[in-house]
């Protein structure tokens, strides 16, 4: 049997006004509709819920029964409907994302003190993976990657211009080893390579020439599956690591990383926020854009 939402309404109006004009005036209807619902409850239960006088009325054991689950019910369904009306049009809630690592550690990760400041009745669930979320079935609010091609019903918002990649070494391992002045010298080197934690795959190290792109087959003893790690490993002097520039900017101010190969190497797509449409208003999430958009990663 369907519940009579609307008719239950009305009984439960009636019994905490004590008056059938009173439970009106609270819903905003006549005093006739107001009978006439009752009545139609009544019918479909097969019971009387109030006990009418000309001055009174007064709920039946019935009644009582059905107040006691019905009054905590509406409470709740109106909390709930309030609850919905305010999620995501006020600085706080839930807010899902999914990244992968290097955006955590470009721009996510610096900016998130500012922001926990700022919005503390937002709570931050960060998925951090290499993988292309499926922002919908993964029940998430946004994701980021390179590049704005997205999936069809998905917006997505520019968060930095595009990244420079660099290949990088320490001067300790560049005095010993020298400098490469062409990609294909990089065969000679012990070069880092980086593994996607997800497909298992080595990201390549690609060039641009005269021909246009091409990619080197490098070598070396040292894989990563984390850009900290990676970066941390060339500071050392261990191999030539290949990653943003951007990324390494800390590392190059304080000389513990030299570029190498600056004429040949690309530029990629900047990063992007992507998003279901129907999430551009909802408040946490656009709070959380614009203070990236402002963020500056400090040196």
């Amino acid at each position: 049997m369907r519940l009579p939402l609307a008719t239950l309404e009305i009984f439960v109006a009636i019994a905490r006004h004590g008056s059938l004009r009173a439970a009106a005036d609270a819903l905003g209807l006549k005093p006739s509709t107001v009978s006439h619902q009752l009545k139609s409850l009544e019918h479909q239960l097969d019971v009387a819920l109030f006990v009418r006088t000309t001055r009174t009325i007064s709920l039946t054991e019935a009644g009582r029964a059905l107040l006691r689950g019905a009054d905590p019910a509406f409470e709740q369904l109106a909390n709930a409907v309030d609850s919905a009306r305010s999620s995501g049009h006020e600085a706080r809630g839930t807010l899902k994302l999914a990244m992968p690592d290097f955006v955590y550690q470009l721009m996510v990760g610096p900016a998130l003190p500012a922001f926990v400041s700022a919005y503390p009745e937002i709570e931050l669930e960060l998925s951090v993976t290499d993988a292309f979320s499926d922002i919908l079935e993964e029940g998430l609010h946004a994701g980021f990657r390179l590049g704005d091609r997205i999936v069809q019903d998905m917006v997505a918002v520019r968060l930095t211009q595009p990244l420079t990649l660099a290949v990088l070494g320490s001067p300790a391992y560049l005095e010993d080893r020298g400098i490469p002045t062409k990609p294909a010298d990089l065969l000679g080197h012990n070069c880092i390579r980086y593994r996607f934690q997800t497909s298992g795959r080595i990201y390549p190290w690609q060039f641009r020439g005269e021909e246009g792109e091409f990619s080197v087959d490098v070598r070396g003893n040292l894989v990563a599956s984390t850009l900290p790690v990676l970066i941390d490993l060339a500071s050392r002097g261990l191999g030539l690591a290949y990653t943003f520039q951007d990324f390494c900017e800390r590392e190059i101010s304080e000389g513990a990383l030299v570029t190498v190969l600056q004429g040949h190497t690309l530029r990629v797509p900047g990063v992007y926020i992507y998003l279901p449409r129907e999430y551009r208003t909802m408040v946490p999430l656009r709070l959380f854009i614009d203070h990236l958009k402002r963020f500056k990663r400090p040196l």
